[in-house]
């Protein structure tokens, strides 16, 4: 399955010491993910092909149960390779392959 979203880059605070940041990938794209039957994995996780403007990589998405979407951690390089900070709005294309 291959979605497009544009989403705005937000950090996690639950730890002052964290610098964990992420993208929310849309309520209805994460619900069109949901439907797709795939074998279970920890946290729930969705193994996915990523590409935010030059750059790609393989990671995983995770579930986020306060807003129901599925959260993509964007790691630093790619955040200085793109030129991204917080609150900037990036353009996403996730590829699952479960």
């Amino acid at each position: 399955m291959n979605l497009e979203f544009d989403a705005e880059l937000w950090r996690w605070d639950a730890r002052d010491d964290s610098a964990w940041f992420f993208v929310s990938v849309p309520p209805e794209l994460s619900g069109q993910i949901r439907e797709i039957p795939r074998p279970s994995r920890g946290f729930g996780s969705v193994k996915v092909r990523v590409e935010i403007g030059g750059s790609r990589w393989e990671t995983s998405i995770f579930p986020d149960k306060a807003s129901g979407s599925y959260v993509l951690p964007v790691k630093k390089a790619v955040r200085v390779a793109e030129g991204l900070d917080l609150g900037d709005t990036a353009w996403v294309r996730l590829d699952t392959w479960d």
